[in-house]
């Protein structure tokens, strides 16, 4: 497979990825450096490692594969999204729970928590696993593949996040409810893509 080729592949895949931490970096009453760096490279992290899980399966599990990768990237995205709603509903509209201490965000509000982003990586990078099954027709060196895949996720997720917040300051207050949204979105693009494929 040529460079620019496996390059594209690259960006195809981190789309997912990137339009998560945007809506997370929405979903943040701010975003630190660590914050970026942690989602950047939880992304691409994921993103490279899942098209070696598919390489060393190979394609004896390439249908079952396909039979439930959309279905688990549509839960834990719209899942993830519903709770971002219902989160900036109940805090924000009816003033329920309590308020965090200064500098302190509760684990289930918080975007950039470990467990939470972890999910994400983990529902956006399905479809990097099912790519890794093709690589090996496609005589690929897999472990440029998975460097160039989660190098340009990392990149894309940073330059997302960066954008985010410099044009999202005119959202402020409905920040969480942008994200969700997008989140939900997501999950439904990735079901439908499958279903009418």
């Amino acid at each position: 497979m040529p460079l620019t080729m496996l390059l594209l592949l690259a960006l195809g895949l981190a789309m997912d990825a990137t339009a998560v931490s945007i809506a997370s970096a929405l979903a943040a009453p701010r975003v630190r450096v660590r914050d970026a760096l942690l989602v950047a490279s939880l992304f691409g992290l994921f993103q490279a490692g899942m098209p070696v899980i598919g390489w060393a399966v190979g394609a004896q599990f390439a249908d079952a594969i396909a039979a439930w990768d959309h279905w688990l990237a549509f839960v834990l995205l719209a899942g993830i999204g519903g709770k971002m709603l219902h989160e900036a509903y109940t805090h924000r509209h009816l003033g329920t729970g309590a308020a965090p201490k200064a500098g302190e965000a509760p684990v289930a509000s918080d975007p950039f928590h470990p467990a939470r982003l972890t999910v994400m990586a983990l529902a956006t990078s399905i479809d990097a696993l099912a790519a890794g099954v093709t690589l090996p027709a496609l005589n690929v060196h897999i472990a440029m593949a998975a460097a160039i895949i989660g190098g340009v996720t990392l990149v894309l997720c940073l330059l997302g996040m960066s954008v985010a917040r410099r044009f999202g300051e005119s959202l402020e207050g409905k920040l969480d409810v942008v994200g969700g949204i997008v989140l939900i979105g997501l999950g439904f693009k990735t079901l439908l893509e499958h279903l009418l494929a």
